[in-house]
């Protein structure tokens, strides 16, 4: 692990693991903000509620896909967290497989807790959305997450840190 604060450590059913480096040098206030919503539990029992095969899997609804807190699937995905959404951080980065992005409607400013990670390239989203991590471990894990827009039943982050907080 290069560096525990920006490492995000997403624990995945039966014990899957996932490290997310995130890239501050890129996109410093959505890694803030990932980082922040992390270290406040919030990510905790998120559910990934759109799980596209061949292209993403989305999650980090706060506010609407906590699967322990009236958790309702028609609801996941329009929300965000207490936090007001944030400017574009737009990079020449490309969206290749295991990149992590923020999810955002029409409105390129509106990113605020929901992001995805590519399970292959969509070029076509470069330049359009903000890349703030890539998966560094654990892709495998990943791979295996329910599809479905919205999956019948959907899989979670059981638990969300910044390793250097572990």
């Amino acid at each position: 692990m290069a560096d525990p604060e920006n490492t995000l450590v997403i624990e995945l059913k039966d014990g899957g693991v996932v490290e997310i480096e995130m890239l501050p040098d890129v996109a410093p206030k959505h890694v803030d903000r990932i980082r922040s919503l992390a270290r406040a539990g919030e990510y905790d029992n998120v559910a990934f509620h759109r799980v596209i095969e061949g292209f993403m899997a989305q999650t980090g609804d706060v506010e609407n896909g906590d699967m322990e807190d009236g958790f309702n699937i028609r609801r996941a995905g329009t929300g965000g967290s207490s936090q007001p959404d944030l400017p574009a951080e737009f990079s020449k980065l490309p969206f290749d497989r295991g990149v992590v992005g923020m999810a955002r409607s029409q409105n390129p400013n509106s990113g605020n807790s929901q992001f995805f990670i590519m399970f292959k390239d969509g070029h076509f989203l470069n330049g359009q959305y903000t890349v703030w991590g890539r998966v560094a471990k654990g892709m495998e894990h990943v791979d295996k997450i329910t599809r479905g827009e919205p999956p019948s039943s959907p899989d979670r982050m059981v638990k969300v840190r910044v390793a250097a907080d572990a």
